[in-house]
């Protein structure tokens, strides 16, 4: 279902959460003039009403609170949405609301460094910023310490940040790092220029990063007041799902944030509408790169309305892949690589895109041709019960999928909430369930017409066509007596202890070789997690077989026995499954999500997909462009180079080794080689499941299921002889590469070490620590230092890993920053890296390390997806649990010296080789034509 692309919304972090808020010199609080924090007794909340399984209250400062319990998970999730987005923003103040965002993570009066202390515990958490409003979540290791302190936390900065001038300064080149990511994409490019033709006068035609003048030169007068308008009580909606007590979780709610007093301001309800268009637009965006796009914006109603539901079925009749209009009539006729649709449903009246993506030798003007009469086509081509029904499937699957994730629905609500109710939410299930026929063909012949489309041009006319956009419904009256229907079922509450896991886990080995690891437990929504892996081949029969291993993987789930690539699609649908298949190596991936009673039809369409694919030529032709035309785009985008370009630096095997990395070239001519009769052969000879391993994580019965995939893959055996490909740790290497990126605002920087280690080896739990400290984590030593601090990155780190199967680790450096910053880029990590070195990881950073690992840890193993790539991966390594609670146990016993002897032994800034991307060139004309020193190299 297409409710928006992730990209869409802005957020704080790439890996780890967000940013944050404080005052200059003697930082005070940006407290409200109307309203104070914990000044009152504990107010006592209203119970409004329950619909399945949340319960609504209010408390009397305005504030609502959403409760929606379920211990089948040992985690808690805490969500707050402020009403408040880049549509709330007045002249000058565009971008506001994101920067804000990032502010309130800095700190408050009684909390501290706010980013730290998230770090500290482990938290996974994010702040994110769209049109309507602003939400900020935490998710943790259910405990009471845990809930008390988020919730105390999140009251806390509801009113009492901190927001300081100096922290301000620093925060702006973060902003405008994350300003530049949006720059080197074509398609958000496009986007906001697309948008700001759109609309005359209302705030939609603004993209919520804002300006780049306003950003810079915003007061921090007006941010003050920005916060103490819409940071207050009666402005947000609290959301707590997950495992928790209600009865005292409410009793918290009540005494952190019932004592704020509710203000005496009030806030105006926004009003700003266009006007009914008398004409197409259009606009050409022309750029350095390679990517072509094409796309098509249509104005709808907004996301309460009725026609909401019917704008998102014609979304995926027309877009989705591969049973959409767009991607029959385009891609599989070979005039374009790739269609999508975005349908944007919000506050008020919101618009939907199409798009679509082109190689260079595909035309503009037919692709515009087509795309356009498929959209406005409906007239002459009515929309279909089989369309429909396929499109409904979709969109259903999704919306349960996200119900039956109590942690994902907390933040989905956010979606709701800010477009008025959270009920909407279940209000859009049901309204996607009566769509008929009827419904979406008016939809689409009101809205998909040329005098409501962006990509046009003015042309006078003699009879007005005009669009009426329907008034936004009052969704208190909407949602009045809306009672939702029985709540979903409950998991048990369930021990994610490594000890627990293994004790509940089913293991087999089938007769041919396949090894089967089974957790049955009691789930929510009756959900459940697998993943399949099947290895194959050796170093002679793999040899010149990359790219026939990468398309035979793609080309599972595009065609198999008597099914097309669209009825797979379809049946997944029905089944609310997800099936994602990927290769590397000399393995191909399958991961898939389900519940109970589909399981058995899942395993049996698996059965036709991976033993039966039909290998169809046209798909193939179509996946072979695919595949050419993401290189092209990529050779100018400096995250995909630059990560190329490091891994081609450590290559210890010859071209055409199934272990060696090609460069961008190789693979453009490897791909267009390729032939599928070759991609054919490579399946025939290599695939079956005698060296394989399935692992099934969820609500299902262990006896049954280890009969179904015995009937499935027990008989299925690989004609090639399988031998494991070894791979040693290269040699750790020294070395810088500069590369080179036109017209690209964002810079990516990599270096690597290659660490000769297992990961059973002594040191092992000593570098998860040194890693979690030095760039693994919100609270570590870069991140402090080049976003916190130096303000230079949106995004920086480091990682690090090891093998189960022989001594070959890693420590990797990240960031993204501007091109013009490279050269105080450079003197951070060096700077950064030679004080840990010279002075150690701290007592206290050890502690906090150890704390935080210990929290992560526990909440990965609560993820049933995760658990289900775990077990399989048990399986190849011929380990249990046990090996993760052994490093539990070392990580805890660690001591500093442990630690720092590690540090000081595996990390060598001398031997990293380093890779830089981004465009310098024009960086340096800039510098030179503004008299400052040019960033060198």
């Amino acid at each position: 279902m297409r409710l928006q692309p992730l990209a869409l919304t802005l957020a704080i972090s790439l890996a780890y959460g967000a940013p944050a808020l404080a005052s200059d010199a003697a930082p005070q609080p940006a407290a409200p003039a109307t309203a104070t924090a914990n000044t009152g007794a504990a107010a006592r909340a209203t119970k409004l009403s329950t619909v399945e399984g949340i319960t609504e209250y209010k408390l009397p400062n305005g504030m609502r609170i959403l409760l929606a319990p379920d211990d089948s998970k040992p985690t808690t999730t805490v969500n707050i949405t402020y009403l408040v987005g880049s549509r709330h923003e007045n002249y000058g103040e565009t971008g506001m609301a994101h920067l804000l965002e990032h502010m309130v993570f800095k700190e408050t009066t009684n909390q501290g460094p706010i980013f730290q202390e998230l770090g500290k515990r482990g938290m996974r958490f994010n702040g994110t910023t769209f049109m309507d409003r602003t939400n900020y979540f935490e998710t943790f290791a259910a405990s009471e310490e845990n809930l008390a302190w988020a919730l105390s936390m999140e009251a806390d900065r509801m009113v009492n940040s901190v927001i300081a001038k100096t922290e301000l300064d620093k925060e702006f080149s973060v902003v405008r790092n994350e300003m530049e990511m949006g720059e080197n994409d074509p398609r958000r490019v496009l986007w906001k220029q697309l948008t700001a033709v759109t609309y005359d006068w209302h705030n939609y035609g603004k993209n919520t990063i804002g300006a780049r003048s306003d950003v810079e030169n915003v007061k921090i007068d007006n941010l003050h007041a920005f916060y103490r308008k819409y940071y207050q009580p009666d402005n947000a909606v609290l959301v707590v799902t997950g495992k928790f007590d209600p009865v005292k979780t409410l009793a918290l709610i009540e005494k952190h944030f019932g004592a704020i007093a509710k203000p005496s301001r009030v806030l105006e309800p926004t009003y700003t509408q266009d006007a009914p268009r008398d004409g197409a637009r259009e606009l050409t965006i022309k750029r350095i790169g390679d990517t072509h796009l094409v796309a098509a914006l249509y104005p709808t109603a907004a996301g309460a309305h009725a026609d909401s539901a019917a704008i998102a079925a014609l979304g995926e009749i027309l877009g989705n892949t591969p049973n959409g209009r767009l991607h029959k009539s385009m891609v599989q006729a070979k005039k374009a690589v790739g269609t999508d649709s975005w349908t944007l449903d919000l506050a008020e009246p919101g618009y939907i895109l199409f798009w679509a993506e082109l190689s260079k030798s595909q035309s503009m003007g037919e692709a515009r041709k087509l795309l356009l009469e498929q959209v406005e086509g409906f007239a002459k081509k009515p929309v279909t019960e089989a369309e429909l029904a396929r499109a409904k499937a979709s969109m259903l699957a999704e919306i349960d999928k996200t119900i039956n994730d109590a942690q994902g629905l907390a933040v989905q609500l956010s979606e709701s909430i800010c477009k008025g109710d959270w009920r909407l939410f279940f209000l859009r299930r049901d309204r996607v369930e009566a769509l008929t026929v009827a419904d979406v063909q008016a939809a689409a012949v009101n809205y998909f017409k040329e005098t409501n489309r962006t990509f046009g041009q003015y042309v006078p006319i003699k009879e007005v066509d005009r669009t009426v956009i329907p008034a936004t419904p009052d969704v208190a009256k909407l949602v009045a007596d809306y009672k939702g229907r029985a709540a979903v079922a409950e998991g048990e509450v369930f021990d994610v202890s490594p000890a627990n896991i293994d004790k509940r886990t089913v293991r087999s080995t089938l007769p041919n070789g396949m090894k089967l690891a089974l957790v049955p437990k009691k789930t929510r929504a009756n959900a459940v997690n697998g993943n399949i892996v099947l290895e194959f081949g050796d170093e002679k029969t793999l040899f010149g077989n990359q790219v026939n291993a990468d398309l035979a993987a793609d080309m599972l789930m595009r065609g198999a026995g008597k099914l097309s690539r669209s009825d797979i699609s379809t049946q997944l649908d029905q089944l609310k499954a997800k099936v994602h298949i990927n290769q590397s190596g000399q393995a191909v991936y399958i991961h898939f999500d389900t519940v109970r009673k589909n399981l058995p039809q899942l395993l049996a369409l698996l059965k036709d997909v991976l033993r039966a694919p039909t290998f169809p030529q046209a798909e193939f032709e179509q996946l072979r462009s695919e595949n050419l035309t993401a290189l092209e785009a990529n050779r100018n985008e400096p995250q995909f180079i630059g990560s190329r370009v490091l891994e081609a630096a450590f290559n210890q095997f010859k071209k055409g080794d199934i272990r060696y990395k090609a460069t961008i070239d190789e693979a453009v001519d490897a791909y267009k080689q390729a032939k599928l009769a070759d991609v054919r052969k490579f399946y025939d000879i290599m695939y079956g499941a005698n060296n394989g391993s399935v692992a099934l994580v969820g609500d299902f019965d262990a006896a049954e299921m280890q009969e179904q995939i015995k009937a499935v893959f027990g008989n299925w055996n690989s004609k090639a002889k399988y031998a494991r490909l070894a791979d040693p740790s290269p040699a750790a290497k020294a070395g810088v590469e500069q590369l080179e990126t036109a017209d690209k605002a964002n810079a990516f920087y990599a270096a690597a070490l290659p660490v000769a280690m297992q990961d059973n080896a002594p040191d092992y739990a000593a570098m998860l620590v040194v890693n979690r400290v030095l760039g693994g984590g919100a609270q570590s030593r870069l991140n402090a230092r080049l976003r916190q601090k130096d303000g230079l990155s949106y995004g920086v780190g480091s990682q690090f890993n090891a093998s189960a199967f022989e001594p070959n680790g890693k420590v990797v450096l990240f960031a993204i920053y501007a091109p013009q910053n490279l050269d105080k880029l450079k003197l951070g990590f060096k700077e950064e890296l030679a004080r840990i070195l010279a002075d150690g990881i701290t007592a206290q950073e050890l502690d906090d390390a150890k704390k935080g690992l210990m929290q992560q840890r526990e909440t990965n193993r609560a993820q049933d997806n995760a658990m289900a790539g775990t077990q399989t991966y048990n399986l190849r390594a011929n380990r249990t649990m046990a090996y993760y609670g052994n490093v539990d146990a070392a990580i805890q016993a660690l001591t500093l010296d442990q630690v720092n002897g590690a540090l000081r032994k595996y990390i060598d800034p001398s031997k990293l080789y380093h890779v830089y991307a981004g465009d310098f060139a024009n960086a340096a004309k800039k510098a030179a034509a503004a008299g400052a020193p040019a960033t060198g190299k």
